[in-house]
Order: C-alpha cells, then structure tokens, then sequence
C-alpha cells in the first residue's frame, strides 16, 4: 500500500514537514526521504515539459512513486471530448519519470453528468501499461454500464472520502484501489479521527495494491494524516510505503 499526499509544495508545510531553513527547492528531495509516493496535482493547472518530469525522476529515490492528475483540459475544458491527443501529450511528457509514474487520475468535473462512450473513448487512449484511476463527481454515474466500462478498460474507480463518508459506490473494478481523502470532520479540521481510518482499512480489506492520498493539504494536516494512517494500516496487518512526515 502507498500512502502520501495530493502535492508537496505547500508552504504552510514549513515546520511541519519541512525544517524552517530548508529551501523550497529542496522541498522535493525532503518530501522523498519521508514519503515513498505523491500525487502530482499541479499537472492539472498546467502540463510540465518532458523535462521537468526527468528533473523529479532524478531528485527522487529509486523506490519512488508519482502519480499524475490528467490535465483539466481535458477533463474540464474538453469534458472528455477528442482525447486522443490531450492522452497522448500527457503520456508523452510524464515518460520523463519512467519507471517512477504510478497511474493517472482523470478527475472529472462536478457538473458533468455520464457521459459512456466518452469516457470509452478517453480510456481506450491509454496504453495497457498506464493505470488509469477515474474519479466522477456527478451521480449519474452511478450505474452498471460506467461500471463495466471501468472493468473492461482495467481502469479503478477512484474512491474519495469527504467528512468520513464515501462520496462515491464502493466498485471494485480492478485488482488495484486509489483513494483520496479530502476533508476530514475532527475537533482539529480538515483532519481525520481514528474512527474514519479504520473505516477505510476495513474496506480496503487487505488489500495491499492501493494508492491513497490525502488532499486536506491546509496547515499540514495531509502530512500528519498520512502518517498516522500508514501507521494505523501497518497495525491492521497490511504492507504500507514509507510514510513518516516527522521523519
């Protein structure tokens, strides 16, 4: 299981993951030395050159793993529309991390409502070799056919918490899960209790091939959260990345 965070570079992270005379430019290297994975958000505002993407491979440990959000251009401007070739300059640039790229997340638009052969026809865009993670946000897409056109294109459906509940049907349609954790609902929020942590591990039910990201990046609670959750998931039996952000 991997745990880390939806982006590093936050400056409110400062004395909480990072020493206060670390330079930001640095941030990455101390990022990699706590956390073994990250989802790279800021992808979705702006797709960096190939060569940004070999930079992070280079300043990473070997065992490092980062995801990547699909561009909004195509999930919010284009709306899934003419994927092909927003696909395939994603792909092409993310090849800079190598053997370092974890799946893609194609986060879609609240106020878009399903769209099947749309989402076919973007999934269908990807290789065998990319893992694909698709987090819808309308409930029209509560249905058997967006299931089965998750399951034949070997694509997860994204699983996202929000104030400890699920915010979307527990699918199973890959052997792998990916799982965001964007607000929690503790005395100390947008943190997460215990409570809801251990929700979740029962969900997951021992499964071991998962990626799970914390996204309530404000005053470092991601960090603490991540951290005690790899914690709490170790306990409950399962193999878990490295995740220490007092590390």
């Amino acid at each position: 299981m991997l745990v880390g965070t939806s982006g590093w570079q936050y400056a409110d992270w400062r004395g909480v993951l990072y020493p206060p005379g670390l330079a930001q430019k640095r941030w990455l290297e101390r990022y990699g030395d706590c956390f073994q994975t990250v989802e790279n958000n800021g992808t979705f505002y702006r797709l960096p050159a190939r060569e940004t993407f070999e930079d992070w491979r280079a300043r990473t440990p070997d065992d490092f793993v980062m995801t990547i959000k699909a561009s909004r251009y195509l999930t919010h401007v284009r709306r899934l529309a003419d994927p092909k070739d927003p696909v395939h300059r994603l792909l092409d640039a993310a090849s800079g991390l190598g053997d370092k790229l974890g799946p893609v997340l194609l986060q879609l638009p609240p106020t878009l409502e399903a769209r099947p052969d749309a989402l076919a026809a973007c999934l269908s865009c990807f290789p065998s070799g990319v893992r694909v993670a698709v987090e819808p946000r309308h409930a029209s897409w509560w249905t058997p056919e967006i299931k089965d056109i998750l399951r034949s294109h070997a694509a997860a459906l994204c699983w996202s918490d929000r104030f400890g509940r699920p915010q979307t049907p527990l699918w199973r349609t890959t052997e792998w899960a990916y799982l965001r954790f964007h607000q929690g609902a503790s005395a100390r929020p947008p943190s997460y209790g215990d409570a809801a942590f251990r929700s979740w591990l029962r969900r997951l039910d021992h499964l071991d091939d998962a990626y799970v990201y914390f996204n309530n990046d404000a005053t470092g609670a991601a960090v603490r959260d991540a951290t005690r959750f790899a914690r709490l998931a170790t306990r409950a039996g399962h193999t878990v990345s490295r995740a220490t952000g007092g590390c």
